[in-house]
């Protein structure tokens, strides 16, 4: 895998990890609970049904074979997976269907018991066993309506439905846990969802093998425990990784934060005005829909689109006066000063030092320091200058006193499409007049010719 995770996937691992101990919410419990109610509902009466005779010995065989693979979690999006294919399949054989679902329950029941006694997840999280279950309920639901029994090739077509009713219910009662519970959009969970339905698919055929097998000797289901025992070995080089990339993660931010406390020591206005981009910037960056990567882009090159400005001269930024040719010659590098102490922190950081770089070119190809222009122009950077330039005009100087911010509207709005990219103006407007809005302000036009806003 990458040396980094997505900030959404870094985040949510995170946050996995740390409720894994904590109790459930009062929402978490309402939730549970009545996945719990619902699962009954439709478990009893399927067990109820069932007419075939249940083998003791073999159903505590594959409960407890169902713990040990239940035990090796594969680490994959925030979540994890578990080899149980592999025993889930021969179950749906080897014990009658209508039971298939129960048997889920107490195997995963039995595989978490040493993490509650450790206390590495709270034991009122049991609850969350029985949703853990669902995706029992489709395919032993196939196998009952098709009468399904002895293993036969000739019955793959139910083996393929077993296996879509599977995906179908696991998927839905995913997609509505995460929704409920975590908040989590729907749209954002397929691509969440599609590596364990992979792997399932892919530990299918060996979980179909391994049953026909086992329907005349069902010991030897416990040769399927040595591949368990592979994908714990992989399991645990990925966790590795995983938390080496999440330290990364930690790293990147630490030291964009450090770097923004640098440049508010050295220049409070400074420091104060990039955090206050940010927050501006993250708004527009929300509103256009950007994805959890360039949002973070967003962020970081918002609080650091000024970090150049430490190797500029104090007195030529609190000149209250004009800057000389000279002066602004000094100024304009600042970007590129940005971008190269970014560089040397490198991963993340270099992608922002382009932004950074970037976030003082212009939509008609006067900016500065690369001439860029219209769409050559990163998006982050066009959302960061804008944000910058209102924020800019909004906030006294050492040269000019703050203006209005209807004025600073009217003129964020003349200079859309020379200064400020079109489509970035039109967010940041409808966003700031919200505000005004909500603030009881009116927004009055400016009659003035537009300016060039900002350094």
């Amino acid at each position: 895998m990458s040396h980094e995770l997505s900030p959404a996937h870094g985040r949510l691992i995170e946050d996995f990890d740390e409720s894994s101990s904590a109790p459930l919410s009062r929402r978490e419990c309402l939730v549970e609970g009545l996945a719990a109610l619902a699962f009954l509902a439709v478990a009893v009466p399927m067990a109820l049904s069932s007419d075939e005779a249940l083998r003791p010995g073999v159903a505590v065989l594959l409960v407890l074979a169902y713990a040990v693979a239940s035990r090796v979690q594969f680490a994959i999006g925030f979540g994890y997976t578990a080899p149980t294919q592999l025993v889930f399949v021969p179950m749906l054989f080897l014990l009658p269907p209508g039971f298939v679902p129960f048997a889920v329950v107490l195997g995963i029941a039995l595989g978490n018991l040493p993490d509650y006694i450790s206390g590495r997840t709270h034991p009122g999280r049991v609850l969350l066993v029985v949703w853990d279950s669902w995706h029992a309920i489709g395919p032993a639901l196939v196998f009952l309506l098709a009468g399904a029994g002895d293993a036969d090739w000739g019955d793959w077509p139910i083996y393929v439905a077993a296996l879509a009713a599977q995906f179908a219910v696991d998927g839905g009662a995913s997609v509505l846990r995460e929704w409920l519970v975590l908040g989590i959009s729907p749209r954002e969970q397929p691509q969440l969802l599609a590596w364990v339905f992979l792997v399932d698919l892919l530990l299918s055929p060996i979980g179909l093998l391994a049953a026909f097998v086992a329907e005349d000797a069902p010991l030897s289901l416990l040769a399927v425990l040595p591949l368990a025992g592979l994908f714990a070995i992989f399991a645990k080089e990925r966790q590795r990784r995983i938390d080496n990339a999440l330290e990364l993660n930690r790293a990147y931010r630490g030291t964009t934060l450090l770097l923004g406390d640098v440049l508010e020591a050295d220049d409070h206005y400074t420091g104060e005005h990039s955090r206050s981009v940010v927050t501006l910037a993250l708004a527009v960056a929300d509103e256009m829909g950007l994805d959890n990567t360039r949002r973070r882009g967003v962020e970081f090159g918002a609080l650091l689109h000024d970090v150049g400005k430490i190797a500029v001269p104090s007195e030529i930024i609190n000149k209250p006066g004009p800057l000389t040719p000279d002066e602004w010659t000094v100024i304009k590098a600042h970007t590129i000063e940005g971008q190269r102490m970014l560089d040397q922190v490198g991963g993340v950081l270099s992608d922002v030092g382009r932004i950074v770089r970037s976030s003082h070119e212009r939509w008609d190809g006067d900016g500065y320091p690369d001439g860029l222009k219209g769409h050559e122009i990163p998006l982050e950077s066009a959302i960061v200058c804008a944000a910058d330039a209102f924020n800019a005009m909004t906030t006294d100087r050492a040269y000019r006193a703050a203006r209005p911010p209807d004025q600073a509207l009217a003129e964020l709005l003349a200079c859309s499409g020379t200064q400020f990219h079109p489509g970035v103006v039109d967010v940041l407007a409808r966003i700031i007049e919200e505000e005004m809005r909500a603030r009881g302000s009116r927004i009055v036009a400016d009659g003035a010719a537009p300016q060039s806003v900002g350094a």
